[in-house]
């Protein structure tokens, strides 16, 4: 029964995308940390409710015709619950408008530009030969996409704010380099889900890295892109060998490794709970190392 208990609220974190919005808050609280501000309450509030509300906007307009059929247990389990899902959408867009007034001017031209992205990611605005595509079917595009506004968001928005607030003074190359490293970590986190989908994206005609190269290269590219993401942490405020950069050296391990395990075959709780959770797991760390340098 216990069990049984716990695994209804497992289910509910992670496939109503509320684990996923923490995973945005723990991103937005690891570069308020690299840059030594407080964090920025509405940032943090903005960054959960943004995600939430936009993933659950993205099942939504990509409604399968039998959901109940359909091979993903969160597509499932998201329409099985589908009035509380549309609830939580709308409470987490609508309460983005007073979030949004509490920004600074250059935030809200940045939220501006990020929600455009955003809600027009999965709609599918263009048709060719009776069959309508969005951007997410542009060769590469969905990559770019999703990992842009997962940096923008958690990384130029805090450092805005925190500007903003008088809270820290960063250069505009160690801005750059922390933007970088974060687009690159991203980058490599979203290459596994593509994998996973190998074969949908394929009959859809959604041309990602691992449709367009392959499975092994796109298990490579991953690494490639974490390994410059190591170089770019011991670049970053000419810190070195500093706990920060071992700290953020382990997670850039575990993930690596994480993403050489991943296979198409593994259910979804490996990429939504592991993968994923790295994202949370990264600002952990980071504290623990902090406590023990200290």
């Amino acid at each position: 029964m216990i069990k049984k208990i716990l695994q209804s609220v497992f289910d509910f974190l992670l496939l109503s995308n509320i684990f996923m919005s923490l995973c945005a808050v723990a991103q937005g609280l690891v570069t308020f940390y690299l840059i030594g501000a407080k964090p920025v309450l509405p940032v943090i509030g903005l960054l959960f409710t943004s995600t939430l509300g936009i993933y659950n906007f993205c099942i939504l307009i990509t409604k399968p015709e039998n959901t109940d059929k359909s091979p993903y247990k969160r597509v499932r389990w998201f329409y099985a619950h589908y009035r509380l899902m549309v609830t939580f959408t709308m409470v987490s867009l609508l309460s983005l408008i007073p979030l949004f007034f509490l920004m600074s001017m250059e935030s809200r031209v940045l939220l501006i530009f990020l929600s455009v992205i955003s809600f027009l990611y999965s709609i599918p605005l263009f048709s060719l030969d009776d069959r309508k595509f969005g951007f997410r079917n542009i060769p590469g595009l969905k990559q770019f996409l999703i990992t842009l506004v997962w940096t923008m968001s958690t990384v130029l928005l805090p450092i805005l704010e925190a500007q903003h607030a008088y809270l820290t003074n960063i250069s505009l190359r160690d801005t750059t380099i922390l933007i970088a490293k974060r687009f690159l970590f991203i980058a490599a986190l979203t290459v596994p889900f593509d994998i996973r989908d190998l074969f949908q994206d394929k009959l859809l005609g959604v041309k990602t890295v691992a449709v367009m190269w392959g499975e092994k290269n796109a298990y490579l590219f991953c690494q490639a892109l974490l390994a410059g993401y190591i170089v770019l942490l011991f670049l970053f405020r000419n810190n070195g060998f500093n706990s920060s950069f071992w700290a953020l050296t382990i997670t850039a391990i575990l993930t690596g490794w994480l993403i050489f395990k991943s296979k198409w075959e593994k259910n979804e709780y490996y990429y939504f709970f592991y993968l994923d959770g790295v994202l949370i797991l990264q600002y952990f760390i980071l504290l623990i190392f902090n406590r023990i340098s200290s």
